[in-house]
């Protein structure tokens, strides 16, 4: 493909809670055994983009050491490559990331030092499919200086939290608002860009020049009206990591039966870091209804509609309902767990209960494991 990738994979979202207190958003996991940047890169390279750079910043610990080896999205070549870039103190800069069209300016040598003629941008905390050479085509068929793939939200949703657009019958964006008040649309824009890279190197650069940070508001919002951008309709499955409820949610849709086949046996794949974790184990008095339960896991209680994660441990006349128990997490016997969300490498002591009322309840218990 004709075209270099760049994920945008460094913003803090507050909405996460204390999900987000030791990872970045786009390090979240996923249906079990995949992180949210995984869709991104995948897509990736299933669009036969070779180069593709992530921009990573904040909590970037475990996002960066899931991407330190690029082979598992099949980027380990000669031509191209992953690259992870983070805020380094240079002669020009000695700053964070100000926001993402702050991140494209302080990496702006890596377009630069590029020949190919377009870059694919994307959000690294959206779950979905694409194929980027489908917009790809339709950017170069409109003869748009900027394509943006919108989706179009039922009536309910709450388009508000996102950048919603307006589009002519040719499909041209009139109006783009990011999380407006009151929206006038329920078409919201699904973070992934198509442009030009010369023209994206323009614009970036007059970005820099005027302190500008942000590339939905000082590059697509302010350019609306002088070059011409198109919105591409996404119909497929799209979701968006933005909050702790749309997190379980997008989880959630994993035990949806035409969800699983959509992602799990479709082609093409979505690739991960793989472990060497043995298949689940199911002990006498076991119970699993409708769940998802990942390798290395061993099940001794009850589990109903509900995500477990990679290498957790459910004791003896457990009852997990509506959860999500994340990596490597002790649950100990007698314990009660219904509408929470078990943060990792927790230890839950045996005959505790935990329930969310009002909402998804987030459940972070770091105690002693072995405790006499």
């Amino acid at each position: 493909m004709r075209a270099i990738g760049i994920i945008l994979a460094g913003g803090n979202n507050h909405r996460m809670k204390e999900l987000t207190r030791k990872r970045a958003t786009c390090a979240m996991p996923i249906a079990g055994c995949y992180r949210s940047i995984d869709f991104a890169l995948s897509n990736m390279t299933n669009s036969h983009i070779n180069k593709v750079a992530v921009l990573t910043q904040y909590n970037a610990g475990s996002l960066n050491e899931h991407l330190s080896s690029s082979k598992w999205w099949n980027f380990g070549r000669k031509q191209g490559g992953l690259s992870v870039f983070t805020p380094t103190i240079t002669a020009d800069s000695n700053v964070w990331y100000r926001g993402t069209a702050d991140a494209i300016a302080q990496n702006l040598a890596y377009l630069k030092s590029s020949h190919e003629p377009y870059v694919v941008i994307s959000s690294g905390d959206c779950v979905y499919k694409m194929d980027y050479n489908k917009v790809l085509e339709y950017h170069i068929d409109k003869k748009a200086d900027i394509t943006v793939v919108v989706k179009t939200m039922p009536a309910g949703f709450n388009v508000e939290r996102y950048g919603t657009v307006r589009m002519n019958e040719d499909c041209r964006i009139e109006e783009f608002e990011e999380k407006p008040i009151s929206a006038k649309s329920n078409t919201i824009s699904c973070g992934i860009y198509v442009v030009r890279r010369r023209l994206l190197i323009e614009m970036i650069e007059r970005c820099a020049e005027e302190d500008r940070y942000d590339l939905v508001k000082d590059v697509l919002i302010r350019y609306k009206d002088m070059k011409n951008i198109y919105g591409y309709k996404m119909q497929e499955y799209w979701s968006n990591i933005s909050s702790v409820e749309d997190y379980f949610t997008t989880n959630m849709d994993f035990l949806k039966p035409e969800v699983r086949d959509y992602f799990f046996k479709q082609y093409p794949d979505i690739y991960s870091k793989v472990d060497d974790l043995p298949p689940a184990k199911y002990n006498t008095g076991a119970v699993v209804k409708n769940s998802l339960v990942s390798c290395g896991c061993i099940v001794n209680g009850t589990v109903e509609d509900s995500v477990v994660f990679k290498k957790a441990y459910i004791g003896n006349n457990c009852y997990i309902k509506n959860c999500i128990i994340l990596n490597d997490v002790y649950i100990g016997d007698n314990t009660h767990i219904e509408n929470c969300i078990v943060e990792s490498r927790g230890t839950i002591r045996a005959n505790s209960c935990f329930k969310g009322e009002d909402g998804i309840k987030i459940v972070v218990e770091h105690s002693e494991r072995y405790v006499i």
